[in-house]
């Protein structure tokens, strides 16, 4: 890959130890003739990532999806250098941030494109999701009747908590915890899995990349709360109807050469097992 000559970083300094091993990477990026904007603002101001090469996010998973949209509509890579908890989508460690990066600036790393979803609801501006879509009744605290359509075509109705909609990168998120199937990140499809369904014959659906899916209630007196990757869609009106798709762009992720998918789902899932300890 070519190598780094402009890096904007997105620290968050919230994190314990964030903001030192920011200093860190900044000094070695200086030191090699890399051009550097730094910023601990979030959301990240407008227009930030413009012109880079690629952006670095030091903190956990919630500041590399702080970052999607505008990575996204610049085109600008993203690596992920966690000082979080469980760190899927930062897959970098902090050592090995440090042993790593001089080659990652020389160019010794791949691009992985990951599927992005699309919603939209009334006239309001479309946002897009590295990990998934959540509607639930706009007060948290009732269950909601909500009816699904796939391009235009009555799917089913589900009187539930609330329904995740979730990309392959996302699926092992909020979509796992709810019994939602784990995607490989190179499919382009997306899944829809309802959470505490009030039948058992309610199961998760995987739609194909190019469906648009229409939700709505008619349920009296029940607003929808939308939120795209944790954060909360406004002006989201009673009547309105929420529409979710794949996304035209996609985020390039930067990983280390030989990245092993199921490897790490191996070490942050726990996965168990006479075979799988053998190999590992």
């Amino acid at each position: 890959m070519p190598p780094l000559r402009s890096l904007a970083f997105v620290v968050n300094d919230q994190k314990p130890g964030a903001s030192a091993l920011a200093d860190e990477l900044i000094t070695l990026a200086r030191a090699a003739g890399v051009a550097v904007a730094v910023t601990d603002a979030y959301p990240v101001p407008d227009g930030f990532l413009r012109g880079h090469d690629a952006c670095c996010t030091i903190g956990g998973d919630g500041t590399l999806l702080g970052v999607v949209a505008q990575a996204a509509l610049e085109q600008v890579p993203v690596l992920g250098i966690n000082r979080g908890s469980l760190g899927f989508l930062t897959t970098l460690s902090a050592d090995e941030s440090r042993a790593r990066f001089g080659d990652i600036l020389r160019g010794d790393y791949q691009i992985a494109e990951r599927t992005l979803l699309q919603c939209s609801a009334a006239n309001g501006t479309p946002r897009v999701g590295l990990n998934d879509v959540l509607i639930k009744d706009a007060s948290n605290t009732r269950l909601v009747r909500l009816e699904v359509l796939a391009d235009g075509e009555f799917v089913t109705d589900y009187l539930c908590d609330g329904l995740i909609f979730s990309t392959p990168t996302g699926s092992t998120a909020y979509n796992l915890s709810a019994g939602g199937p784990l995607i490989h990140p190179g499919a382009d499809v997306f899944a829809m899995t309802p959470i505490c369904p009030h039948t058992l014959s309610n199961r998760s659906i995987i739609f194909r990349e190019g469906v648009r899916l229409q939700v709505r209630t008619h349920r009296e007196h029940s607003c929808l709360g939308v939120a795209v990757d944790g954060q909360r869609m406004p002006d989201v009106g009673c009547e309105d109807v929420v529409e979710i798709n794949i996304a035209p762009s996609r985020l390039r992720l930067m990983l280390q050469p030989g990245h092993d998918h199921f490897a790490v789902m191996r070490a942050k899932l726990k996965w168990s097992g006479g075979a799988a300890a053998d190999r590992d």
